[in-house]
């Protein structure tokens, strides 16, 4: 059940057997109860780092301007984007007020891994139950369990106590991955698949619990912090949110599975763009962790995409053995929402459609970026509506690493409770794709805003204007994407951002 490598092959890929097995079962999202607008971190800006504290424009900004832009050159800056990355809520595990993120000073990291310990495992518990349910299994016949995480980095890892409440027995094999960010999602899918392939060729059954899950609400603070101090232009407190997923992947050996696979893998590929290692990462600090984001990340991304996409399609008999070959719009798409810019740069690499990513855009605007999490979420989503029979799963994480996943769909269920609004949050979004795009560009394919492009340590547009990135940040059209209304972008001087 192994793929075998094919000699003299014109790509480094293995090639897999036409049938593998591998399925994934049943699938868990667990968003936390609050939803987070925009204004939330403009209130935690302006209660910790007020005017008269700042870095002020005292002898350069306009004598006109409105004082609640009177913050550092970047703060203001990162401020404005946060009106325009598309998110209109994120998903969080406190609102505003949240004693965790209202003390004097951030919190410690040590604060943090307590914090983790409770509500992550909590998501982490409740995600995994409604997986397990969906499925129709019970725990004593999970064989293994995969997990991630990059904002958690205790021993034991946070696995081992989801473990013990969710009444796994404790000799279960577990592995933890850690360093792989917004890919981890689909990194764990990977590994599971290729344990699961492992007992298939041993004639033993696999029923492997995928988890990932992620708290980054709580480092706002630590990252408005480095904002303040240091002006460094840092969008990752614009993006990211809390969540927790699971899936079930089984190898079909030596069980009926009652509920049936929701989708089966047909092949996966992992690559790292090479020189890439400084623009995306996640940096370890007494405050937590640090997001590294470069303006290239965008770019480089979507660029990537296509001849991985073109390996992958060759590995997979079924798909390579079409006449045509199939395209990327043969597929629904299961990308992780990184961004608007990672989105709609990927849409316009592939030639695909706003219909294709719905459910990356649907997720992305609802929820926001909840990292390697985030990526179930989406497969969750996809399959709530019909579509194609053929989708691709793509992420990116540190290194930067790529992950592609094709799979097949075998079922879909609308009614499932295992969805976002089981948790107790309503999702009223449009369902169709070129709805959730128009709402987050101006209409023709262009973000509002560059709130995944701009360089951590720098003030440059994804675009390398510099002098008119808070611009572009803005929108041309000066419309907000964060609430449907029109609003216009302040009267700021740009050209002194830099």
């Amino acid at each position: 059940m192994s793929p075998s490598t094919v000699p003299n092959s014109t790509t480094s890929n293995d090639h897999f057997q036409s049938d593998l097995n591998l399925s994934l079962c049943g699938l868990g999202v667990e968003y936390p109860p609050f939803l987070v607008g925009p204004e939330a971190l403009e209130t935690l800006a302006n209660r910790f780092y007020p005017p008269s504290t700042a870095y002020v424009w005292e002898n350069l900004m306009p004598s006109n301007l409105n004082p609640q832009y009177k913050l550092t050159f970047v703060s203001a800056k990162v401020l404005s984007i946060n009106r325009y990355t598309g998110i209109e809520t994120r998903a969080a595990i406190g609102d505003v007020d949240h004693p965790i993120v209202n003390q004097p000073n951030a919190p410690s990291i040590k604060i943090l891994n307590d914090l983790f310990r409770v509500d992550g495992v909590r998501l982490s518990v409740n995600a995994c139950k409604k997986a397990l349910q969906e499925w129709g299994g019970s725990v004593d016949d999970i064989t293994h369990i995969v997990s991630t995480t990059c904002t958690n980095s205790a021993n034991p890892g946070f696995d081992h106590y989801v473990v013990k409440e969710l009444g796994i027995r404790s000799s279960v094999e577990k592995i933890l991955l850690h360093g792989i960010g917004c890919s981890g999602g689909m990194a764990a899918m990977r590994a599971a698949a290729h344990i699961a392939l492992g007992s298939s060729y041993q004639q033993k059954p696999a029923r492997v619990l995928v988890l990932a899950c992620e708290i980054s609400s709580v480092l706002v603070r630590s990252e408005l912090d480095s904002i303040n101090e240091e002006q460094q232009t840092r969008v990752g407190v614009c993006l990211f949110s809390d969540c927790a997923s699971a899936a079930i992947l089984t190898n079909g050996v030596g069980e009926d599975e009652t509920s049936g696979p929701i989708y089966e893998l047909l092949g996966w590929k992992h690559q790292i763009i090479d020189d890439t290692e400084d623009d995306l990462g996640f940096d370890v600090d007494p405050l937590g962790w640090k997001v590294v984001l470069t303006q290239r990340v965008p770019t480089v991304a979507a660029a990537a995409v296509s001849p991985c996409f073109q390996d992958l399609i060759q590995s997979v008999p079924e798909l390579h053995d079409q006449s045509p070959s199939p395209i990327a719009a043969d597929f629904d798409w299961a990308l992780h929402p990184g961004g608007s810019l990672i989105i709609t740069g990927v849409e316009q690499a592939m030639n695909l459609t706003p219909e294709h990513l719905r459910a990356s855009y649907e997720i992305y605007m609802k929820y926001g970026n909840s990292s390697s999490a985030t990526i179930i979420s989406v497969l969750n989503k996809l399959r709530e509506s019909e579509g194609k029979e053929n989708v691709v799963a793509c992420a990116f994480g540190p290194g930067i690493a790529l992950e592609m996943m094709i799979l097949r769909r075998r079922r879909t269920d609308p009614t499932s409770s295992n969805g976002p609004e089981s948790n107790g949050i309503h999702e009223n979004i449009n369902g169709a794709g070129s709805t959730v795009h128009e709402h987050i560009t101006n209409g023709n394919g262009v973000p509002h805003m560059n709130g995944t492009s701009i360089t951590t340590n720098g003030a440059t547009s994804a675009d390398g204007d510099s002098e008119n990135s808070l611009s572009a940040a803005a929108g041309s059209n000066g419309t907000s994407a964060t609430d449907g209304e029109t609003r216009s972008a302040p009267d700021l001087p740009v050209e002194e951002l830099d």
